[in-house]
């Protein structure tokens, strides 16, 4: 039970710190509500979990260094870079203006949780973290049925958490209390995206030139 709530209370923190999942759930809730959000966020979780299965299930190619990692990483930098122009560009544009978000609430649904998943399985930071999570946990020498419970926790966690912050964010009263206040919002997380980009690329450039040398 120790190590369940070291994992869960280390897992939860990571939660906390704000990256391009964050800005893409809060933005579509605030653009077109909790609901349209929420398949961004089930996007988000399904992508935690395919990394979570991959980390504990002890792939090395993900591990900082290789091949897969760094293709991974540019890969994640250019979809941050499209994502934050995409910001950029349609801040304060309506629902029928912003690419992907038409009227039809099927289609609507399934390009956001497209877009949840891309955003998080092209994310680094999550290969990173679950690769070293699993790493301590592996040193515990944990039964395989509690890594199946660890798994399962983390990506109720991501899931919960972020249909928290959906919901917090894209209720009514609130998306009528920003509405004036959305653009500059959009247009923020745009550019906390490319910088998030931009500072992603600095430290694969420094990872190479020191491997190289």
């Amino acid at each position: 039970m120790q190590d369940f709530l070291f994992i869960a209370a280390a897992h939860f923190l990571a939660l906390l710190s704000p990256g391009p999942d964050f800005f893409l759930v809060a933005r579509s809730a605030l653009a077109h509500g909790w609901r349209h959000a929420s398949a961004a966020c089930i996007g988000i979780a399904l992508a935690n979990g395919v990394f979570i299965a991959a980390a504990f299930a002890g792939v090395a190619v993900l591990r900082p260094g290789s091949t897969l990692f760094t293709i991974v990483q540019l890969a994640g930098c250019a979809y941050l870079l499209y994502l934050g122009w995409l910001f950029l560009r349609h801040a304060g544009c309506s629902s029928q203006d912003v690419p992907g978000a038409t009227t039809h609430g099927a289609a609507s649904w399934h390009t956001g949780l497209g877009m949840g998943f891309i955003s998080a399985i092209l994310n680094p930071k999550n290969a990173l973290f679950y690769v070293s999570l699993a790493s301590v946990v592996a040193s515990r020498h944990t039964s395989s049925g509690w890594v199946l419970v660890y798994g399962a926790w983390m990506v109720c966690a991501v899931l919960a958490w972020d249909l928290a912050v959906a919901l917090a964010i894209g209720n009514a009263a609130l998306r009528q209390r920003f509405a004036r206040a959305l653009p500059t919002l959009e247009r923020l997380s745009g550019v906390m995206l490319i910088l998030l980009a931009a500072a992603l690329l600095v430290n694969l450039a420094k990872m190479i030139l020191s491997n190289s040398a």
